[in-house]
């Protein structure tokens, strides 16, 4: 990642940020699609996530932190939307129906890959996300987590195993 890029966003480059995005865009939609299951929610997510950074540029204290600090804004806006979307009963409904614990299905992932990750609990199908769609290494999810970024390493680790272990 261009430091120089991130600085000049901090700065209030409008080209520079909308660069910035532009490397972004594809990780932020899938993570959001995944933790959101409808593609509409998840686009909505993106763009207030995005309006949100752009808001708050100036508050990056390090240019080294963007990835970890604009994932950290968009897990936030796609569990606002979560809240809102159980908050109507005919969402309760539709989330209940099709099963709390199952990931979206996209054309981008296998079936078998899709069920794999439907086996993991929330927490660690998040970090196997936020680390392999995301890029996020375990010190910056550790930072969006909370958790020991040691804990995010053993949480990945004995994930990724679980999913091969189904897959076999």
């Amino acid at each position: 990642m261009d430091e120089k890029m991130i600085n000049e966003a901090i700065a209030g480059s409008k080209e520079a940020f909308c660069s910035l995005y532009g490397i972004y865009k594809d990780k932020l939609y899938r993570y959001a699609l995944y933790r959101l299951g409808d593609p509409t929610e998840a686009e909505d997510a993106v763009s207030e996530c995005v309006l949100a950074a752009w808001q708050r540029i100036g508050s990056l204290r390090s240019g080294k932190a963007f990835g970890s600090w604009i994932f950290r804004i968009l897990s936030n806006c796609c569990a606002s939307r979560i809240k809102e979307m159980i908050g109507t009963r005919e969402n309760l409904e539709r989330i209940y129906d099709s099963g709390a614990d199952s990931v979206p299905a996209s054309p981008s992932l296998s079936v078998e890959l899709t069920e794999a990750l439907s086996q993991l609990r929330e927490e660690e199908r998040d970090i196997v996300l936020l680390s392999i769609i995301g890029g996020l290494n375990s010190t910056e999810i550790s930072s969006l987590t909370g958790m020991a970024a040691g804990s995010v390493r053993s949480k990945l680790s004995r994930s990724l195993a679980k999913m091969r272990e189904f897959l076999s």
